[in-house]
């Protein structure tokens, strides 16, 4: 089965797509990924969407637009990639996270727009979305849904090893003799909210560290950084840009009494994410970490955390076979898949859920809806590129 996978992720800075060729064999599951990409959304669309996100105030009439006008950007996507490989059998869209309700260490509910109605009608084929929400009501965080992947990438490694994405938000998984997954804290998210908020790059993230190595860390804003209470949370938990997000720098600037030059502001952001991940590989007695998202591409990062673990085997997630830049369109890949063949995507040591749950909901596309035949358990994945 050939499953287009589709996600947008809380750097909001585009769509990722993937196509991925599935086939089973008695619980022994094969990815081969077929198409890979990244298409940016227009720039008046991804102004919209900023502005409408928390924690600034807007109308269910820009709701209703933007679930539109996104869906139909996510079409558009779908529509070009499954042409690009002769078509496919079935979408897993993620959609656009516009809210993550949490309240104290329980996830409440979650919002991710961009109707999938139209990914529907564009490609034909079936459409699963709405994946987080199911895990949710079971007594999950809804996230981080990718331990599942990891644990399956991850699965039969000596030692107590881990998988870290750091996308606008950090989340880890770590396997040992259990399994923990979670959201660290803010990884690119501050960072970019301060070079949209002062134009430093039309880009909109601090592109090979520049502006960060161009500054100086900031021990007192650091040390308040640090301090917030989110870092002494026990895991599962989750979080996103209703907490950390541009007015939380500035309060958190504010609360020094003194301007800080925007270049040791971006620097000393760059640092939080460094510590905070940094701290919870080293009490998890991580040996081997392997790091996707936009995140392993900032230097500054990646060297810093090789600084702060050297008992610690640093590498990108292509070692695992999930490309570092696809890993999360793979991920929605593989939900589709599982979704279709009636085999839970979620562990609940990686979201806090009660018990496993199957996830989404199905959109048929352009003839009837048949489902395939059941598939009893999991046991593997292997994932090859063409």
């Amino acid at each position: 089965m050939r499953v287009l996978g589709l996600l947008s992720g809380t750097s909001h800075d585009g769509i990722d797509v993937t196509v991925v060729d599935f086939t089973e064999n008695d619980g022994m599951l094969r990815g081969e990924v077929l198409h890979s990409d990244s298409v940016p959304y227009a720039p008046e669309l991804r102004a919209r969407l900023v502005a409408a996100l928390p924690p600034a105030p807007t109308t269910l009439a820009e709701v209703c637009e933007l679930d539109t006008l996104i869906g139909q950007a996510f079409a558009d996507v779908a529509r070009d990639a499954a042409a690009s490989v002769g078509g496919v059998d079935a979408v897993c869209t993620h959609g656009q996270t516009v809210f993550h309700w949490v309240e104290g260490d329980h996830a409440r509910g979650t919002l991710q727009i961009g109707q999938p109605a139209w990914i529907a009608e564009a490609v034909g084929a079936p459409v699963v979305s709405d994946v987080r929400i199911r895990d949710i009501t079971a007594g999950g965080h809804g996230a981080p849904l990718v331990s599942f992947l990891d644990e399956l990438l991850l699965r039969g490694r000596a030692g107590i090893s881990a998988a870290l994405n750091l996308g606008g938000i950090a989340n880890i998984t770590i396997v040992g003799e259990g399994l923990s997954a979670y959201d660290i804290g803010p990884a690119n998210a501050l960072v970019d909210a301060i070079i949209a908020a002062y134009g430093l790059n039309p880009l909109g993230y601090d592109e090979d560290a520049r502006i960060a190595r161009a500054g100086s860390v900031d021990d007192d804003l650091l040390r308040a950084l640090l301090a917030d209470p989110y870092y002494a949370l026990a895991a599962p938990k989750s979080t996103g840009k209703e907490h950390f997000h541009l007015d939380y720098v500035r309060s958190q600037v504010a609360g020094l009494g003194r301007d800080i030059p925007v270049a040791d502001l971006v620097r000393t952001l760059t640092e939080l994410t460094v510590r905070t991940v940094a701290q919870d590989v080293r009490n998890a007695g991580v040996g081997f970490l392997a790091v996707s998202g936009g995140g392993c591409h900032n230097p500054l990062i990646m060297d810093g955390l090789r600084a702060a673990l050297p008992d610690t085997e640093v590498v990108l997630a292509d070692q695992l076979g999930a490309s570092a830049d696809a890993k999360e369109a793979i991920l929605f890949a593989l939900i589709g898949w599982c979704t279709m063949h009636g085999v839970a995507a979620v562990i609940p040591g990686g979201t806090g859920a009660r018990e496993p749950r199957i996830l989404g909901t199905i959109t048929p596309g352009a003839g009837p809806l048949r489902m395939p035949e059941p598939v009893a358990e999991l046991r593997s994945l292997v994932l090859t590129a063409r």
